[in-house]
Formats: C-alpha cells, sequence, structure tokens
C-alpha cells in the first residue's frame, strides 16, 4: 500500500476524525437549537440536518453559500468512519463479539436515521364527526388543482406542486385542454377587499378575485401559525386566454369555469396524499377531570374501510395508542374547540423499525461485552486464590 492510500485509511479509521465530527454534530445541534425560535421545527430540520450543507444567504441578494457542514453531510462521514474503523481496527473474534454487535447496532441506528430523513412522510387528517375521508393533508406543502367535475362517477384531478407555482412558468399538462399560466406567486399573503374608487385595483378578471388583492407577507416560522400562499393564473386555450384567476387558501367557497363543455374547479390548497382506504370519525371525546377544565383525555373512534372491502372495523384511538394500517400510523394529534371535530397525525415512515432493533443491538451487545469481560475477571480471580491456596 503506498502512501497515498495509507493516509487516505488512516484519515477514515482515526479516533481524532470520530471526535471532530461529534464536536461538529453539538455545534450544529446547539445552533439549530437557537435558530428555531427563528425558524420553525421543520425549517430547522430541513436547513440544519437533511442537508449536506447549512447556507448563508448573502443580505440583499439571492446568492447563498455554505458555512457549515449540514446533518447528511457529518452523519455520512460518522458512518464511514464507523464502518471503516469496526472493519479495519477490529478482529472479529468471540471476546469481542458483544463490541461487534454494538457497533453494528449504532451504524443501523445512522442508516435508520438516514431512512427516515429520505422516505418518512408526515401529514394530518381533519374529521368532522360523521365525517369520511380518503386523504390526509401536508402540514407545510400545497398545490394548484385543476378538477374536472363533468363525470358523475369520478373526478379528474391535475395537481401542480408549489415549486412549479414558485417558478412563475407556464404548464401544459397532458390533462388539461388549456395552459396554465402562473403571472404571481407570493409564500405568504393575505386578502384584501378593493373598492370601487381607491386602492389598489384587482389584477383577476374571473371569480372571486375580481372585488379581491393579494398582499404579500412576511414568511412566518412560528408553530402555531402558518403560511397562506397565494397566485394569480391565467387559464390560456388555443383560442386565447380564458381570463385571470386569484387562487387562495382563503377563499372559501370553490371557484368554477366552464371549458368545452365541461366544468373545472380551481383551487390553491393543502397537498393532499390519497390512500386505499377511508376513515369515518364516529365519535370524538374530549374527557376532563370533574369539577375543573382540564384536559384528561382527548380520544377518537374511527371506522377503517378499506377500498377492496377486505377491512371493515372501528378503531379506538387515543394518547400513545396510535391506529396502525397499510403501512401509515394514525396518532392523537389535536381537536377543535367545538369538540366535535378531531386533528389526527398522519405519519408513514417504512424504516420505523429500525432504531428499535438498533438499539435492542446495541444494548445487548454491551451485556455480551460485560458478561465476557466478567467471565475473564471471575476465572482469573479463581485462578489467583487456587494458586494462593496451593502455596500455602
Amino acid at each position: 500500500m503506498n502512501a497515498t492510500l495509507r493516509s487516505f485509511r488512516d484519515f477514515f479509521v482515526s479516533l481524532q476524525l470520530t471526535v471532530w465530527l461529534l464536536i461538529l454534530s453539538m455545534i450544529l445541534v446547539f445552533v439549530a437549537t437557537l435558530d428555531q425560535v427563528n425558524l420553525g421545527i421543520w425549517a430547522v430540520q430541513a436547513k440544519y440536518f437533511r442537508s449536506f450543507a447549512v447556507l448563508w444567504q448573502i443580505p440583499d441578494s439571492n446568492v447563498s453559500i455554505p458555512v457549515f457542514p449540514g446533518g447528511y453531510f457529518i452523519g455520512g462521514l460518522l458512518l464511514i468512519n464507523l464502518i471503516a474503523a469496526h472493519v479495519y481496527r477490529f478482529s472479529f473474534t468471540w471476546k469481542k463479539s458483544g463490541i461487534q454487535l454494538a457497533h453494528a447496532g449504532l451504524i443501523l441506528l445512522l442508516l435508520g436515521e438516514l431512512f427516515t430523513g429520505l422516505m418518512s412522510q408526515e401529514s394530518f387528517m381533519r374529521l368532522d364527526t360523521g365525517e369520511t375521508k380518503h386523504y390526509s393533508e401536508s402540514f407545510s406543502a400545497n398545490e394548484l388543482v385543476l378538477i374536472d367535475h363533468s363525470d358523475p362517477k369520478t373526478d379528474l384531478v391535475v395537481a401542480i406542486p408549489e415549486a412549479a407555482l414558485a417558478d412563475k412558468k407556464s404548464i401544459q399538462h397532458k390533462d388539461l385542454p388549456f395552459r396554465v399560466d402562473v403571472k404571481e406567486y407570493y409564500p405568504n399573503t393575505n386578502l384584501m377587499r378593493v373598492g370601487p374608487f381607491a386602492g389598489p385595483r384587482p389584477v383577476a378578471t374571473q371569480g372571486f378575485g375580481t372585488n379581491l388583492v393579494l398582499t404579500p407577507e412576511k414568511i412566518t416560522y412560528k408553530p402555531n401559525e402558518r403560511n397562506v400562499p397565494g397566485a394569480y393564473v391565467e387559464i390560456v386555450a388555443p383560442e386565447g386566454s380564458q381570463g385571470i384567476w386569484l387562487a387562495s387558501q382563503m377563499l372559501a367557497q370553490p371557484q368554477t369555469f366552464t371549458y368545452g363543455g365541461k366544468q373545472w374547479e380551481i383551487a390553491l390548497r393543502q397537498t393532499r396524499t390519497y390512500k386505499p382506504f377511508a376513515l369515518t370519525l364516529l365519535k370524538f371525546s374530549h374527557d376532563k377531570y370533574p369539577g375543573t377544565e382540564i384536559p384528561k383525555n382527548f380520544s377518537s373512534r374511527v371506522r377503517l374501510k378499506g377500498d377492496d372491502g377486505k377491512e371493515d372495523r372501528e378503531a379506538l384511538i387515543f394518547m400513545n395508542n396510535p391506529l396502525r394500517y397499510g403501512g401509515y400510523t394514525f396518532y392523537q394529534a389535536g381537536f377543535d374547540n367545538n369538540d366535535t371535530t378531531t386533528v389526527l397525525q398522519v405519519v408513514r415512515n417504512p424504516s420505523w423499525l429500525l432504531p428499535y432493533i438498533a438499539c435492542i443491538m446495541m444494548g445487548l451487545g454491551l451485556c455480551i461485552q460485560f458478561g465476557i469481560t466478567l467471565a475473564g475477571f471471575i476465572r482469573k480471580r479463581s485462578a489467583a486464590n487456587a494458586s494462593a491456596t496451593n502455596a500455602a
């Protein structure tokens, strides 16, 4: 092995690299915790932990430069360092089996966090008593949808993700007989009604937006607030423009238009994830301690019905007792003040078992290693006592 390869190997197996990576990870966690006040938990996770580098945006510009390694970079190097050190330094012997099992558990734990960051999905489902839903909604992602209601049995839904709206480009989907031109997009807005004589003039020429304008607001990162995006989109058919529409989640009523003999609905909503089963809220319970307003228990009795007809049962969801079905986990997350509406957190994480398996492996490995060391100590102590007895 030449000097270059040897130095390369020594770098990845060195204990100094392990120590520096642990120090960097502690700094990253500390800074991210402080910045959570400004950015909120979702933005902090994306900026600090689920990235290869922490970016800093130069003031008054759109240029961002890396200033610190991100969670993926530190975790990836730590994983490589651990595997390399395990393979190079440790011999696969029975006396070291506990250490090897503990290290394998740590490797699995790091991989589990990586898979969780890449594959896990979180959303919510708000249900009124007696309501049935086949979908959950994203906490932060949004989409512009155009829905064809002409078929009485099924609706044709074309969803345009928020990232495409932010690019302000023309969108031509194969299922749409027209083009969608994004004129303006704002990540957080408010609606203002315009008067006939004073104030800004409306941009929209069709729908409710003819009497309203979008006013951009500063993006909020507070956990008890959310951003409400808004956009102006123009429907452009082969024969010409069909008008400009204001799209906002603050519009309570759907906006519809007719083109080519079909009725279309246009709306900006939180991104939906449809599921091959439905949940119906049968009863929501908000129990309190007698004589007080202190909450005692929140629970939702739901009916789960699969689209294939094989599953039809009731389940009770309450704190620390989620419903697991079809790869999804439904937690009791909240409720509306009317005590008839529940909010369920919906989590899909294919790697949710890996941390449990990893912790069991590490705990078992440490126990095995302790047992082997203890047995060796007892043998040596017994041999020493036997030698002393014989000498006497």
